[in-house]
């Protein structure tokens, strides 16, 4: 998307914005350039910046580069402005869709992009600026299955109150507004329909890619049917499945009165008094500190789910964004220094330049995510990431200097968040209701590992 025109294209007698034809989309991926500038301190004079460019080109088949569109078109970040299925018609035109814009914003943003052509996209009207973003297990890629994050997924997808329609059309854009829930039907209650609520399966999983970062539509029916076994929904018709979901228009489901009750659409008296137990408790807790909160809300997916969409409203994301991608970085690291064989010396240049790449990214001057930290650091990290590599020796020596920095920086911006973040964030009246249970597991953790530390 960066390096395609993204200009309008005449579709039935009138012109579509940031669009582009299935042959400029084949052609462009089939030699496709992504060039990426690096600021670094001159090794001769700290106070000037040098600015590298690397250009990498990648080529691919034609009808690799179509299998790869129909697979952006599969996971809703593209979509035809014509209702055209496949890129077979080299004139079809496509434009991002409102989750296809939000995506690329990311990206940019995390590689400091600043295109003309990629920015007017980005502040269209259609680009939703929120997603729900999923926290997926860093080994395997799965989403995470554990009760919490189900909840707070449902919570998202049936809205703060109930989206109320009667439209039950197919447009490709009717769910391009991300802040409000699946399209439900209002229902008068009878003992032959005993719920309030309902909606059919391919509005749900429609909704469900179309606000999510989910990229398979499997995915999309993994989750309805995580919603099925909890309970959170069921089927209309007692003969549908009551745990595998069906992504069906003529198949409906209700929201039961527990779904309700997650939603945050009725009073659950039970949680209300957990809640003020939970809030005395946590005024009288004095080894729950906000350090053991941190390290619980970041291995907890639902919590750090909740705190990545907290610190995304207020301008801080880099920061958890950061804290993250050093541990990925430490088990690469670790990896490298002790493999054995003809592979290691490779295996130590990818991880340094992993480094540079997460330097670029957070550390290094005017960076897109530039982090808040300590001068005196900031310094010592700009002065080894210039300095010349040498031989194999060399370059693992400088490996085990930029990984020990890195766990400097880490540990500073999680003193960082605990200190500031957190505490503003478990006082949210948006968030707080939902953190359960926190502070209890941070009084369990007081005798983990010290904060900031890699396990």
């Amino acid at each position: 998307m960066v390096s395609l025109p993204l200009t309008p294209h005449r579709v039935r007698f009138r012109m579509i914005d940031f669009t582009f034809t299935s042959d400029e989309a084949v052609t462009n991926l089939g030699s496709l350039k992504f060039s990426q500038s690096n600021r670094m301190p001159d090794p001769k004079d700290s106070s000037r910046v040098v600015t590298t460019t690397t250009t990498t080109t990648f080529s691919m088949a034609k009808e690799m580069a179509r299998s790869v569109c129909q697979k952006f078109l599969e996971a809703k970040f593209v979509e035809s402005v014509e209702g055209k299925t496949d890129f077979t018609n080299k004139s079809s035109v496509w434009q991002l869709t409102p989750k296809g814009i939000h995506i690329l914003e990311r990206f940019c943003t995390r590689n400091g992009i600043q295109s003309a052509h990629v920015k007017a996209v980005i502040d269209s009207v259609r680009n939703p600026h929120i997603l729900v973003v999923l926290e997926r297990n860093t080994e395997t890629d799965k989403l995470h299955h554990d009760e919490q994050t189900v909840e707070i997924i449902f919570r998202r997808f049936v809205g703060a109150s109930a989206n109320e329609t009667q439209s039950d059309s197919d447009s490709i854009n009717e769910f391009s507004n991300c802040t409000i829930g699946v399209k439900l039907v209002k229902n008068r209650k009878s003992n032959s329909r005993p719920f309030d609520w309902s909606f059919n399966g391919r509005n749900a999983a429609q909704w469900l890619m179309d606000c999510s970062t989910m990229v398979d539509p499997r995915e999309a029916v993994e989750v309805g049917s995580l919603f099925l076994q909890l309970k959170l929904i069921a089927p209309v018709d007692a003969r549908n499945s009551e745990v595998n979901f069906l992504p069906q228009k003529q198949v409906q489901y209700y929201i039961t009165e527990h779904g309700e009750v997650v939603a945050g659409w009725t009073a659950d008296t039970a949680a209300v008094s957990l809640d003020s137990t939970a809030a005395r408790s946590r005024d009288g807790m004095a080894r729950d500190s906000n350090s053991n909160r941190t390290n619980v809300i970041i291995r907890n997916p639902s919590w750090r789910l909740l705190y990545r969409e907290f610190l995304k409203e207020t301008m801080c994301e880099e920061n958890l964004s950061f804290y993250l991608e050093v541990k990925e970085f430490d088990r690469q690291y670790r990896h490298a220094v002790s493999e054995k064989g003809d592979g290691k010396v490779e295996t130590i240049r990818e991880t340094l330049a992993a480094a540079y790449g997460l330097y670029n990214a957070f550390l290094a001057p005017g960076s897109p995510n530039e982090l808040n930290i300590d001068h005196a650091l900031r310094t010592q990290l700009a002065t080894r990431m210039t300095r010349a590599v040498g031989d194999d020796a060399a370059m693992l020596q400088s490996l085990n200097e930029v990984a020990g920095l890195f766990e400097k920086a880490s540990t500073s911006i999680f003193k960082l968040m605990s200190s500031d973040s957190v505490p503003k964030f478990i006082k949210h009246p948006k968030y707080a209701p939902q953190l359960k249970g926190l502070d209890a597991a941070a009084a369990l953790a007081y005798a983990a590992p010290a904060p900031g530390s890699r396990s």
